[in-house]
């Protein structure tokens, strides 16, 4: 049986949007000028590092614990479960999170389109 050969794929060139400035960016938003790519991949990460999501859900599991150990055994299985569903839903909800954290803190922006988290490209009419 004789292999068959496929024909080469040439490299797409990669094309790079034009950076929109933070202030554009934020004022533009809500009159729909821009198309926002969000890569959810990265977006967990991103927003988790941004809000301190590990250190919040561990002093809350944390708390619950204690709580359980101290006697109030449903108390604590809440607080617990509560900590655990603040991560679930942080990740859930990373890339419209980003939108927002985006949209309000220019450090934020700066720092997702420089990562390739978040990608902003001017509508054309």
């Amino acid at each position: 049986m004789a292999a068959r050969r496929r024909p080469s794929v040439q490299a797409a060139e990669t094309v790079t949007a034009e950076y929109v400035p933070f202030e554009e960016f934020r004022d533009g938003l809500p009159l729909n000028r821009f198309r926002v790519i969000v890569n959810p991949e990265l977006a967990w990460p991103f927003v988790a590092q941004r809000v301190n999501a590990v250190p919040v859900a561990i002093a809350v599991v944390a708390i619950g614990i204690v709580l359980a150990l101290a006697g109030h055994a449903i108390t604590g299985a809440l607080v617990v479960t509560a900590g655990i569903v603040f991560r679930r839903a942080l990740r859930w909800q990373a890339p419209a999170l980003l939108l927002q954290l985006a949209s309000r803190i220019p450090a934020a922006y700066a720092d997702a389109t420089a990562q390739g988290v978040m990608e902003v490209r001017r509508i054309v009419d």
